[in-house]
């Protein structure tokens, strides 16, 4: 992690933290603590997935969020950003999902990977990179922002560990090659109502091109990608709003189902 000398990115990740505890959201942190640019941005999560690793809580993968064009327009933001994945995020096709740790959830319908082998710190080309990919998954991503009202900057919503919530993965691995990634098309609905349309390409152009983005970002940062670890590649449409209650289904094409009940 950088060294930023303020104790304002400190004071913007114990705020960040607090909200979670108390699921009580607060003003943007680019406002209150004036945390400014990217890097400054990562520290304050960088600072937090700390706290929560000596909590106890395990790393098991990580997301790309700001992938879709959609959801940019939606938050007003121009580029991707990614957050931790810990192992008491992680649901299961069916299971329900529990809105009591969540202050303001939106949903969306992803192409989940799981890796297969250990990639190293070094940039890896493109051959390299899907080498270490094993599988892929439907997956639902239960985004959810410390920030009052979703007012976020890019800034905030890195900070806030790219507003990560709880995510749904469904039950059936699919080969990487055995599907046309890109050409997915997705549906989702809630309540049996259709609420988001999108496709495979509506992230990053391709989903394999947002996970590629995420290795090589990591890469900079350091830091390599583990056997095992999810990535969720973001969002192939508009995110929507739940509430406890809600029943969420999603088709992604040749892919599969992932549904979800939250409540």
């Amino acid at each position: 992690m950088n060294n930023f000398p303020s104790d304002a990115v400190q004071q913007a990740a114990l705020a960040l933290r607090q909200a979670r505890a108390d699921r009580a959201p607060i003003a943007p942190v680019s406002i209150s603590y004036g945390i400014q640019g990217l890097e400054a941005a990562y520290a304050v999560a960088e600072i937090n997935t700390r706290a929560q690793i000596e909590a106890g809580r395990r790393m098991v993968g990580k997301k790309v969020g700001l992938t879709s064009k959609a959801v940019q327009l939606q938050l007003g933001v121009d580029q991707p950003d990614f957050g931790i994945l810990f192992d008491d995020m992680e649901c299961l096709n069916g299971q329900d999902v529990p809105t009591s740790r969540l202050m303001q959830p939106k949903v969306e319908a992803e192409v989940a990977f799981v890796v297969g082998r250990d990639l190293s710190g070094i940039t890896p080309s493109w051959a390299e990179f899907i080498a270490c990919i094993a599988y892929a998954l439907p997956a639902l991503e239960i985004v959810d922002s410390a920030i009052a009202d979703w007012k976020i900057s890019l800034v905030d919503t890195v900070a806030d560990n790219a507003s990560c919530g709880l995510y749904v993965l469904g039950d059936q691995p699919v080969a990487l090659g055995s599907v046309a990634l890109g050409d997915l098309g997705m549906q989702m609905s809630k309540n049996g109502q259709v609420v988001s349309i999108g496709t495979g390409a509506a992230c990053l152009g391709h989903p394999l091109r947002a996970a590629y983005w995420l290795a090589r970002t990591m890469a900079e940062r350091g830091q390599g990608l583990r056997a095992g670890e999810i990535i969720l590649s973001g969002a192939l449409g508009p995110m929507v709003p739940v509430l406890a209650g809600d029943l969420v289904h999603a088709q992604i094409g040749a892919l599969g189902s992932v549904s979800c009940r939250m409540a």
